[in-house]
């Protein structure tokens, strides 16, 4: 499974990329705004910095809107993947620029139907908000799920990207669910490394050399 981090943070991304499993970044209007940089300027700043795929994406609204934003987006970088919401008229605009060529990023997409009809449109990625279906007690976890298996009965190429991640456990079931993607807050990655018996195991590690080294020095 690929990870990525969802902000669009400097230095957030800098201490991801330091850890050395960063795989690519997602952005959105949200949190380019938060910066007070422009979006270009930001989105080219973020893939200086990242290897991998770098989500940018649109604020248009129309189909045509939209393919003429995106192909200004696709041309900060080729590291950007364009980001268009699973409306109608972004099922055009995906349709459209990815003949052409340009990597889409489908996002906001909370059913298998959705799903479907962006791959359909030739979508790079399909972005399932899970935990957002979560806070309305529907099965976000499951929706990934289903989505994996309909692409795999077709043999769609498009990546499930599992969205609004709240936890280190929801990567995990994401990733035993098939998803290729996670993208997640600095936060919650950071999280994932915390468990008690790795401190405590640590720590009687440390115990016992210091111990052994005393020993040694006395025997000395």
């Amino acid at each position: 499974m690929k990870i990525f981090l969802d902000t669009a943070n400097l230095e957030e991304i800098a201490r991801g990329l330091d850890l050395g499993i960063v795989d690519g970044v997602t952005t959105n209007p949200t949190l380019i705004a938060k910066e007070g940089r422009p979006m270009e300027e930001q989105i080219r700043a973020i893939c200086e910095m990242v290897e991998g795929d770098v989500s940018a994406e649109v604020v248009s609204t129309t189909a045509a809107e939209m393919i003429e934003e995106g192909r200004r987006l696709a041309q900060i970088h080729p590291r950007v993947v364009v980001k268009v919401p699973l409306t109608p008229d972004g099922i055009k605009a995906t349709s459209r620029l990815s003949k052409e060529g340009i990597r889409l990023n489908v996002t906001l997409c909370f059913s298998p139907a959705q799903a479907l009809l962006a791959a359909k449109a030739g979508a790079y990625i399909v972005s399932p908000f899970i935990g957002r279906l979560d806070d309305i007690s529907a099965d976000g976890l499951e929706l990934i799920r289903t989505i994996v298996r309909i692409y795999a009965n077709y043999g769609f190429k498009t990546q499930v990207l599992a969205a609004s991640v709240r936890s280190p456990m929801h990567v995990v079931e994401a990733a035993k669910a098939g998803a290729q993607i996670a993208t997640l807050p600095l936060k919650v990655l950071e999280a994932m490394f915390l468990h008690p018996l790795t401190d405590k195991g640590l720590a009687q590690f440390l115990r016992d050399w210091e111990r052994a080294f005393q020993e040694v020095g006395a025997r000395g």
